[in-house]
């Protein structure tokens, strides 16, 4: 049996977790998500506080969407409750950004500004020109947003310049050596 699969969600106080017509719909004080569950293959029962993902068959292709169905149900039982967030650094000589109603403008070395329709759902916050704030409740969507706009510019390695995560370790290349 999968290892995370077989475990229970704990439903925390505040939180209403529903699963009606294969799809699973978790309401907590920050907001409501949805997802669809493929019924043929997995099952879900909500007991009380627990919420329970359970196989209806042995495939291969099952046995991948248990584990994948329960951490999906997780992260939005969690997401509700406290919200994801990605920090997003900008690195580099007059790269900057800032957020003005539902676009987020950037410089970042180009000719042009690089602006970023903020989506629905999703807040983004720019406490300082270099750093970007990315927060939700699907953690999914934060971790798409983050990455959509961290792939404006990617870290280039002998300097380092680009945007990255705040957490994520670079590695800076060594550029050629000189003469003879």
């Amino acid at each position: 049996m999968s290892r995370i699969g077989r475990l229970h969600i704990t439903v925390p106080a505040g939180v209403t977790v529903e699963y009606n017509n294969q799809v699973v719909t978790v309401k907590g004080p920050k907001g409501t998500l949805t997802q669809h569950i493929d019924s043929r293959h997995i099952g879900v029962t909500v007991e009380g506080n627990e919420v329970h993902v359970t196989r209806n068959n042995e495939e291969l292709q099952t046995k991948a969407m248990h584990g994948l169905y329960r951490a999906l149900i997780h992260n939005m039982v969690t997401g509700v409750v406290t919200p994801y967030t990605k920090t997003l650094v900008i690195a580099g000589v007059g790269y900057k950004a800032a957020v003005a109603g539902n676009k987020l403008t950037m410089s970042l070395g180009f000719s042009h500004p690089v602006d970023y329709t903020i989506p629905e759902g999703v807040s983004i916050a720019c406490p300082d020109a270099n750093t970007i704030v990315v927060t939700g409740i699907s953690k999914e969507q934060v971790g798409q947003v983050a990455a959509t706009i961290k792939s404006k510019r990617p870290v280039e390695p002998y300097h380092n310049y680009g945007v990255h995560y705040s957490d994520e370790v670079l590695v800076k290349k060594e550029g050629k050596t000189a003469g003879k």
